[in-house]
């Protein structure tokens, strides 16, 4: 009797490994500022990247992928809670900056679920390993959000500002400052020992790894193995770093055994600005734009057995997806608060038939509404005025007109079909009206908007005595 009941607990064990293990290992490899243009499998002919290329050949491409925001912050949040950064009041930062700075007071609300909390309700070890950015007080950090473990710098590499008061740039382990200023020429190759560690570690099990890398973003930096090692000067060194990252991880679960079962996704949290070698071609605009080339990225995925090689997705997907999509594969409870991104895996796998759930997708930049895309067609709505980017000053620069272009026939976006498409026109104005309803406008406030968390107080982080 003792043996039989025995050999029912096995059986009964095996069935609740076989289930856990049903559930994807999730990792996203996120890039800062990568343009559409930077990578071999986009056609760039100056960065080498043969082992994220590799991951075209072994899974799908995405060709209209986007970031629900053309700068940091608002494009992280909307990755985090599968929502426009307006619906989470993370669109930007009240003291008026395009991103959440050193000692801002402002973070994701605790009350927004976001992926690694929803995962960790479903049984997942959790790391967010890199640039988080969704504020750098103790109430704000990954750690706060549904991550076991965190390894990175708190906001951009740029911001160490003496004149403002930033402290040295800090690289941070769970809540705990370890080195000030971070040595950024080793940060990429310390992030992988990280990932490939917590993978090791955690391979029993489904874990979910977040790696938000800290480049191609300004300054850059590259470890003395890739510097001045490119066709593409210090831009291209960072970005051969990555790749090499890429094929490390993706080398660590072929040896763990552990590759057929976890979903490999590479993206960028926005495009390229275009400066000292980045490319956002073919594609008009940069970073801070909500022309194509600040928004729309490169996305790529690599699930073997399930995704079939060398696919190519044409339909419309964007970063709010990922935690609807990562939801559905784990079995875990969607946010019961309404989010924008829908389940994308059937885009993903190919299957026929599959479409885009977008009826529209809005390109919001800082407190405006500027665009609004439907299937092929894309709307600039009019502006009074426009704010600045990178090759402008820092103040609002004069209006523009409305303008209508098919991104299928035309995706520099330089003809204006609005005469001869009147009806389409007329239905994006609609769309327009609608969306500032629900999610605000400049100042206005929206419908459907929830608030970010604002402390009564910040202080810097600063190196750990």
């Amino acid at each position: 009797m003792k043996l039989v009941l025995i050999l029912f607990f096995s059986l009964l064990s095996g069935v609740g490994i076989a289930q856990e293990r049903d559930q994807p290992n999730l990792i996203v490899i996120f890039c800062d500022d990568l343009g559409y243009g930077d990578l071999g499998c986009y056609g760039s002919e100056k960065n080498r990247t043969p082992n994220v290329d590799q991951l075209a050949k072994a899974g799908v491409k995405f060709t209209d992928f986007y970031s629900s925001s053309p700068v940091c912050t608002p494009s992280r949040s909307s990755l985090m809670t599968g929502c426009y950064a307006r619906r989470v009041g993370m669109h930007e930062d009240y003291t008026g900056h395009w991103v959440l700075i050193p000692r801002s007071r402002r973070g994701l609300n605790p009350e927004e679920l976001t992926i690694a909390e929803a995962l960790k309700s479903a049984g997942y070890a959790t790391a967010c390993i890199g640039k988080w950015h969704l504020g750098d007080q103790p109430e704000h950090l990954p750690t706060e959000h549904g991550f076991d473990f965190y390894f990175g710098i708190p906001y951009s590499n740029d911001m160490q500002s003496k004149g403002r008061g930033d402290p040295p740039l800090p690289l941070v382990e769970q809540r705990t400052v370890i080195e000030a200023p971070a040595d950024q020429s080793t940060l990429t190759k310390r992030y992988t020992e990280a990932a490939i560690e917590f993978i090791t570690e955690n391979k029993s099990k489904p874990f979910f790894v977040y790696l938000p890398h800290t480049f191609p973003h300004l300054p850059l930096f590259a470890s003395p193995d890739f510097l001045g090692k490119s066709a593409n000067g210090r831009y291209g060194d960072s970005i051969e770093e990555i790749d090499w990252s890429t094929g490390q991880i993706l080398a660590s679960l072929d040896r763990l055994g552990i590759a057929d079962n976890t979903l490999v996704i590479f993206t960028s949290d926005n495009g390229s600005n275009g400066r000292n070698g980045g490319s956002n071609q073919p594609l008009s605009g940069i970073k801070g734009s909500t022309m194509e080339g600040g928004m729309r990225v490169p996305m790529l995925a690599k699930w073997p057995g399930r995704i079939k090689p060398e696919t190519v997705c044409t339909e419309l997907a964007t970063t709010m997806d990922l935690l609807p999509t990562f939801c559905k594969l784990a079995g875990a409870e969607l946010p019961k608060q309404k989010i924008d991104g829908f389940d994308i895996t059937n885009l993903m796998l190919g299957n026929e038939d599959a479409e885009s759930e977008y009826e529209s997708f809005l390109y919001y930049r800082r407190r405006q509404l500027q665009a609004i895309r439907m299937g092929d067609w894309k709307y600039h709505l009019p502006l009074e005025a426009t704010h600045p980017n990178w090759t402008t000053p820092k103040t609002e620069r004069p209006g523009r007109p409305a303008k209508l272009v098919n991104l299928k026939d035309d995706p520099g976006e330089l003809k204006d079909v609005s005469k001869s498409n009147p009806e389409v026109v007329t239905k994006m104005q609609t769309i327009a009206r609608q969306a500032i309803e629900r999610l605000g406008n400049d100042a206005s406030r929206g419908t459907e908007q929830r608030s970010a968390s604002t402390l009564e107080s910040s202080s810097p982080m600063v190196l750990a005595k």
